[in-house]
């Protein structure tokens, strides 16, 4: 048996869907652009840094999902996947996930990026299983916290044994293992699995990735 494991902003997608995201929410008018975007490329160059408070992060991302209500979000969302992620999902990615799942491999996206945002995205292409930072929801209203760990650096770890323990699972159930990344943020779950592969790397996973010996390939 076999588990392939991708991140999803920067690795499958050539581009960030969380940003997309509030660009998307920014163009409708729903955000102040001059605002959010000064936070967001603060936030973001923390993120490259390694240094990232996920917990004030998510704070700030997921408050636009708490101001609207739960049917003007879906029809943002359906718009938002339409107009800016089907663009930015390259043949050479589909591709990549087709050859895993054609190989009857458990399949699944491990991201930090909210799953409002990433469920429909996850099945745009065709992978069945999503382990993401879970947006809380009241039973009316999203309220703009997240619920549970982030999957974030040590936390995927973390999303990823308890999904797997759901299913009947376990790390050694499995003969081979993949996890594709872009970022050194997602060193520990790489560390993790078999077969780590870098793909598209920031400079500081590609060195480390050079020095382990480990693939890097480019979806682009």
């Amino acid at each position: 048996m076999k588990l392939v494991l991708f991140d999803l902003d920067n690795t499958l997608l050539a581009g960030d869907s969380d940003f997309e995201w509030a660009q998307f929410l920014i163009a409708k008018g729903v955000l102040d652009g001059e605002v959010h975007e000064a936070k967001n490329l603060e936030f973001y160059e923390h993120y490259k840094a390694g240094t990232l408070d996920i917990q004030a992060f998510l704070d700030f991302q997921l408050a636009p999902l708490a101001r609207h209500a739960r049917h003007e979000l879906d029809a943002w969302r359906e718009e938002f996947v339409a107009t800016r992620i089907k663009p930015i999902i390259g043949a050479p990615a589909r591709a990549l996930v087709q050859r895993h799942s054609d190989d009857d491999a458990v399949v699944a996206i491990v991201t930090a990026t909210n799953s409002f945002v990433t469920g429909p995205i996850a099945r745009e292409f065709g992978i069945p299983h999503l382990i993401a930072t879970v947006p809380e929801w009241n039973g009316a209203r999203f309220s703009g916290k997240a619920r549970g760990t982030p999957a974030f650096k040590a936390g995927k770890i973390e999303r990823v044994e308890a999904w797997l323990e759901s299913l009947g699972y376990w790390w050694g159930s499995f003969e081979q293992s993949w996890f594709y990344s872009d970022s050194h943020n997602d060193l520990p779950l790489l560390a993790k699995v078999s077969d780590p592969v870098a793909v598209d790397p920031d400079d500081t996973l590609r060195a480390h990735a050079r020095e382990m010996g480990w693939p890097v390939i480019s979806l682009r």
